[in-house]
């Protein structure tokens, strides 16, 4: 078997002068077919401008179109999110839109859902490499010292983003740094990685020693669950609050707030018992919903989805039903948020632009409450698996 290095891979095609072009995207579809045999035929079907993806995309092909359903209207009572709110839904589960519309009908008839934004910080956290534990310890005395020097440094690369505080963690000969900037209605993880890497370059040049260092110590953590992120907030800490009435309840969903009670203590047990990152039903399943028709980086579901479910059974019989967002990482300005149909269904949402982060936000909790209620309501009154029998089978 011959050692010498094969240079037989077959390269995707690009225009080096300009790549974001209907012309260059028809090129890969061409390109696509003749090596797989794939004819790309819905994939080349789109209405924007193929310039407007500069810094979204790379190769870019086409399209994948995703359904995108209405539900609502989800009533607010929040700070910024105030009012009746349509919300667009992009998903392919049958029954997600349905489950989500019917626990918006009860918070609407129980006089709405409460949304406060509690918290709010984004994260890079460097780790500073000294030859033993004395040395860290020294170090994290040096940046206490130093703050205002390193907090000048980092926000000298952004206009928006501002550093709060930076929390401190010794492993052996190892200081994390964990650097907590507020970053307006950015998500802001690139933002605070080059705040973090100028502030860090200062700290090299002004510190005796001149350490090493490593720009993410994997604490900050970047699109990960982490126990961390549920104590300190990562992104946005937003709570949605409801006390949701026992003749509602029963009219609407089929069961009491006693029943729902009961099942909770269950649930809280079980939710300990594995682990879980949220001890509700599935926040995931909305947020990964809005979050693909809003623009919203994705791959920040494994964060925003953490999640903690608290509730009381009132004297009257009413539910009070809280959920805690400790994660949630949302903009409503840059990323994919300008993009032609992402942009849409924020101004549907009156969310477009800057200005606007918080009141995501809030939109978000309230319709992560919404699909709570009527999944773990579904789950008890033994109407989920017939549910989907009726709606989510997409039989040939």
């Amino acid at each position: 078997m011959s050692d010498e290095p094969r240079n037989d891979r077959v390269r995707i095609p690009r225009d080096k002068t300009n790549d974001y072009t209907s012309e260059a995207a028809a090129a890969r579809r061409a390109f696509a077919q003749q090596q797989t045999g794939a004819a790309l035929t819905h994939v080349g079907h789109y209405s924007f401008d193929p310039s407007l993806l500069p810094g979204n995309i790379e190769n870019f092909t086409g399209v994948a179109q995703v359904p995108i359903g209405l539900a609502g209207p989800l009533r607010i009572h929040g700070e910024h999110a105030r009012g009746d709110f349509y919300i667009p839904m992009a998903t392919t589960e049958g029954t997600l839109v349905a489950s989500y519309n019917r626990g918006m009908r009860l918070l609407a008839e129980c006089g709405g859902v409460k949304t406060t934004v509690v918290e709010q910080h984004m994260q890079r956290s460097p780790v500073f490499i000294f030859d033993d534990a004395l040395q860290a310890r020294a170090f994290g005395q040096w940046v206490e010292a130093h703050y205002d020097g390193i907090k000048a440094a980092a926000e000298t690369t952004t206009r928006v983003g501002k550093l709060q505080y930076i929390g401190q963690y010794a492993i052996g000969p190892l200081r994390y740094l964990r650097f907590n900037y507020s970053t307006g209605d950015a998500a802001g993880q690139n933002m605070v990685g080059k705040a973090t890497l100028a502030a860090c370059e200062w700290i090299v040049a002004n510190h005796p020693d001149r350490p090493r260092y490593v720009l993410s110590g994997n604490i900050d953590t970047d699109k990960k669950h982490s126990q961390i992120n549920t104590l300190l907030t990562r992104g946005k800490r937003v709570v949605a609050e409801a006390v949701l009435k026992d003749e509602a309840l029963k009219r609407i969903m089929g069961v009491s707030g006693k029943d729902l009670f009961r099942m909770r203590q269950i649930s809280q047990a079980g939710a300990f018992m594995v682990g879980s990152a949220n001890n509700g039903a599935h926040a995931a399943n909305g947020l990964t919903a809005l979050f693909i028709a809003t623009g919203q980086d994705v791959a920040n579901v494994a964060e925003s989805h953490a999640a903690t479910t608290y509730a009381q059974l009132l004297d009257n019989g009413d539910y009070y039903w809280s959920i805690t967002l400790t994660s949630l990482i949302v903009a409503t300005y840059g990323g994919g948020t300008g993009l032609a149909t992402q942009k849409e269904c924020l101004e549907l949402l009156g969310c477009y632009g800057q200005g606007k982060a918080d009141k995501f936000a809030e939109i978000c909790a309230g319709v992560v409450l919404a699909g709570e209620t009527s999944l773990s309501s579904a789950v008890l009154a033994g109407d989920w698996v017939s549910s989907h029998d009726k709606f989510g089978r997409n039989r040939p």
